[in-house]
């Protein structure tokens, strides 16, 4: 079951990771929240980190 997250507005988001290679030839784990389960995504918060919203309701990732 994939990690979902309901705004205040009462919006669900699920949240996704994917790897990227940066051009300096490093693997990066971007994280996105999404209205729809697509590819990619997480059955639980990475640890580390904590769940919170910016002022107009989208829920981002911040560092514990």
């Amino acid at each position: 079951m994939a990690f979902s997250y309901k705004n205040a507005k009462g919006t669900t988001y699920i949240l996704h990771s994917t790897n990227t290679v940066t051009k300096t030839g490093k693997t990066q784990t971007l994280f996105f929240f999404s209205k729809e389960e697509k590819p990619g995504a997480l059955d639980a918060v990475p640890a580390g980190y904590i769940v919170a919203e910016t002022a107009n309701g989208l829920p981002v990732l911040k560092k514990a």
